[in-house]
């Protein structure tokens, strides 16, 4: 690490964003807030779909704005490819090239050296990737990647940082990709054309070793970006030990801006990751799943393939207020279990189907979480979640749930 302690306040960096912390939880950390960006207000906490390359799997930009989200995200590894800079500077951004009103984050293309990492070499200049398209080579520096993200136009961007596996073995390589990322941040702050209308956001990193952790927050916060995420994490470590790099790092960040927890999007860790004072989540998930035939409830994932909904006409979620499930004299769809169960397999409209569905699911269970902490009733939230998704068998719950949520005051096997 560059060094134990702060270096010296820098003066205030242009912002292009407001925060307004609205409610805390009287008992675990859990915070409700409003983030105004450049194309419109954000409801905080938040999960936010991942549109890849301009393009949310599954959804028209029609459709993703009429579930409510008001910021996705792109990634700026993939835009680089294709289209490429040269267009996305004709056609003026992201927002234009897919036709998107709301709000856009970018990943900065980092997770791609875990991702893709037989295609990528690291150096203190970048990293140098061989292209999944045809194998040609592409340096991504940390100067190169916001000036990919200046020319997408996204109004949340991404520091490059140095990603590595939080289950690596290797502490050294850790510990230097974690100086490296302090140093890429440096580099990113200098190399930033726009911050007047793009946000640009630093990334916690540290593996799952708590002092770096801590001394990574340390750097991090003293050079005063608008947000803060903490990445490196949902690369396949135990989630207790997440819940702790989680909770250990929002213990050092500021109160006054938002909290970026990245690749997160299943139920169980969104509803825990907010008591531990996380902000915003994403994750390609909900609508991977889908392709696959499955629908994300309040009760669990439901495999719609089984031969068991062939000839169940209930909606997908009984009681969601999405267009899929509400009846057709509601203004929805009407779409039943079976007929999902038919053209899951055959069909593109069955996944097409499911991802409306499990999105407007993720962002209606963010909105319930919001609610809950305005009026200060998120314990009692958590237990009833937990409850229902387990058919109230508490022997079932998780362990790492149990003692996560028990570190922020909330007994789950109580009450």
């Amino acid at each position: 690490m560059p060094s134990a302690q702060p270096p010296d306040p820098m003066p205030p960096k242009p912002s292009a964003l407001t925060f307004n912390l609205l409610a805390r939880c009287s008992t675990t950390k859990a915070r409700a807030s409003l983030l105004t960006l450049p194309h419109g207000e954000v409801k905080l906490p938040i999960f936010m779909p991942v549109a890849t390359q301009a393009s949310l799997k599954g959804l028209t930009p029609k459709q993703l704005e009429d579930t409510g989200c008001g910021l996705c995200l792109n990634n700026t590894y993939h835009l680089g490819l294709k289209p490429g800079q040269k267009v996305l500077d004709a056609v003026g951004g992201a927002h234009k090239l897919q036709g998107w009103k709301g709000n856009i984050l970018t990943d900065s293309g980092g997770f791609q050296m875990v991702s893709l990492l037989h295609l990528a070499t690291v150096t203190e200049a970048g990293v140098e990737f061989l292209s999944p398209h045809d194998k040609s080579p592409m340096l991504l520096t940390p100067e190169h990647s916001i000036s990919l993200q200046n020319s997408i136009g996204s109004d949340i961007i991404m520091q490059l940082d140095d990603v590595i596996a939080t289950t690596s073995p290797d502490n050294a390589r850790i510990k230097e990709a974690t100086d490296r990322s302090v140093r890429w941040l440096d580099r990113c702050i200098a190399a930033h054309k726009n911050p007047e209308s793009q946000n640009l956001f630093c990334i916690i990193q540290g593996g799952l070793d708590l002092d770096l952790r801590r001394q990574c927050c340390i750097e991090m916060v003293a050079r005063d970006t608008p947000g803060i995420a903490i990445g490196g994490l949902s690369g396949g470590e135990a989630k207790d030990a997440y819940c702790k790099v989680v909770s250990t790092c929002t213990d050092m960040l500021p109160a006054g801006k938002p909290r970026y927890v990245m690749g997160v999007g299943y139920p169980e860790d969104l509803v825990v990751s907010v008591a531990l004072g996380a902000d915003m989540f994403d994750c390609v998930w909900p609508t991977r799943t889908a392709r696959f035939g499955n629908a994300v409830t309040d009760f669990g994932v439901l495999n719609l393939r089984h031969a068991s909904y062939a000839e169940d006409f209930r909606p997908v979620e009984e009681g969601c207020g999405c267009k899929i499930c509400l009846p057709k004299d509601k203004g929805g769809l009407g779409v039943t279990r079976a007929f999902v169960y038919h053209t899951a397999a055959k069909e593109t409209v069955g996944a097409h189907l499911l991802s409306m569905h499990n999105v407007f699911y993720q962002l209606g269970l963010m909105g319930r979480i919001r609610q809950a902490i305005l009026e200060d009733r998120y314990p009692e939230f958590l237990k009833a979640y937990f409850q229902k998704l387990y058919a109230g068998e508490k022997s079932k719950y998780p362990d790492w749930a149990i003692g996560a949520l028990k570190e922020v005051g909330v007994d789950l096997l109580q009450g």
